[in-house]
């Protein structure tokens, strides 16, 4: 007789089943708070990690800043020091900046046909994003390229193909690569947001967005100095790329006129943008912080320094354009500039005790006086010698 023990079949429980824990889907960075993000490219000239308290200094809250020189092939390894990359990550977590923008060097091209100008540009690109992540950026910002005169399709697929061989190997994590529309000067493509959506399209494997700036926009021919030029803009930019996929702002005012395809940027205010349509650009709902914009989208100063003072007074005309004061922000330093007067500037104002300077203005009215008296006699000299001849 058989066993019952034995052709028993143990009953079967879904339960006891065993199913991974399902991994915790990751909080938004701190930045992504719903508040404005007011950033400036700052310099890594001596530390990289100082570029951080610079832009703190100066009144940001998100910074951008190349990762190595941007006009230079690299020369052997231009890889960061995990120290060094980990003092800069701490200290940026100290300072509550973000986003972290990371602008690629200028001699990169990933459109260019020539072979060897490809292999390079391929190569930089990757140690770009090797020093991104190494740091911790957010985005990474690029230049489409030009394709020299070449077919432009071709170029957008070149652009795209060399993204993806750069970031081959590499898990990119929260990291995105945003393409950057140009002013199209010469033959660079991305001009149009048409050709940027082109490139996206062929890069869809890839965490990759777009960066616009104000100042090639515009030079590009798009008139986004009007309420009605603003707002048709905005529907050719989200009909093409999508607003979702526009991570930041470079918010310059351009030198060059609208559709003059020149690439100038110039002081907030003082261009041929003008403030009131930086006001409704940092306004507009769709492009700020509200539930219509992007969390964390961030609008950064490429402006000029003509002077010391410049980059200050360019963040502070942004944080007044959406009614905050740079007081507010808490690091702000008064009087810091990442240009300083020259040595001997200071020395001469040192200099100056109220004797000295009421000599120069003496002698400064009588040179005054002495080259109107000069023009009086040159011009008494001229009438008799006309009366003489006639």
């Amino acid at each position: 007789m058989a066993d019952p023990l034995i052709d028993a079949q143990p009953a079967y429980d879904i339960d006891d089943e065993y199913r991974p824990e399902p991994e915790p889907i990751p909080e938004p960075p701190a930045w992504q708070d719903g508040s404005y993000r007011i950033g400036i490219h700052t310099s890594i000239a001596g530390d990289i990690t100082a570029a951080l308290d610079i832009a703190a200094k100066l009144g940001a809250n998100a910074v951008q800043i190349f990762s190595a020189s941007p006009r230079m092939w690299p020369r052997g390894s231009t890889r960061i020091s995990e120290a060094d990359a980990k003092r800069f990550r701490a200290r940026r977590v100290e300072l509550g900046l973000g986003p972290l923008v990371i602008h690629d060097n200028y001699l990169i091209n990933l459109a260019s046909p020539d072979r060897v100008m490809r292999a390079r540009s391929i190569q930089a690109f990757h140690d770009e994003l090797v020093r991104g992540l190494s740091l911790g950026a957010d985005f990474l910002v690029a230049h489409p390229g030009s394709g020299l005169g070449g077919d432009r399709s071709q170029a957008f697929a070149d652009i795209a193909q060399g993204v993806r061989q750069a970031a081959k190997g590499l898990k990119l994590g929260a990291l995105k690569i945003l393409v950057e529309n140009t002013s199209g000067m010469g033959s660079a493509v991305g001009a149009r947001f048409e050709e940027l959506k082109a490139i996206l399209d062929l890069a869809a494997d890839l965490p990759i967005g777009v960066c616009v700036d104000t100042a090639h926009t515009l030079a590009a021919g798009y008139d986004i100095t009007t309420e009605e030029g603003l707002e048709r803009t905005i529907r050719i930019l989200d009909a093409t790329v999508g607003l979702d996929r526009v991570f930041v702002l470079h918010v310059n005012d351009s030198k060059a006129p609208l559709g003059s395809r020149l690439d100038r940027h110039e002081h907030i205010g003082r261009g041929k943008i003008g403030l009131a349509a930086f006001r409704r650009i940092l306004n507009h709902p769709r492009l700020g912080p509200g539930l219509q914009g992007v969390p964390g989208r961030a609008f950064i100063l490429e402006t000029p320094i003509d002077r010391p003072g410049d980059d200050r007074r360019n963040v502070r005309a942004l944080w007044g354009l959406v009614g905050v004061s740079v007081r507010q922000t808490t690091k702000a330093e008064d009087g810091f500039s990442m240009r300083r007067r020259s040595r001997k500037s200071l020395s001469q104002r040192a200099q100056r005790t109220p004797r000295t300077q009421r000599a120069q203005r003496k002698s400064s009215s009588r040179r005054r006086i002495g080259s109107s008296g000069e023009r009086k006699i040159a011009a008494r000299a001229g009438k008799r010698t006309k009366r003489r001849k006639s």
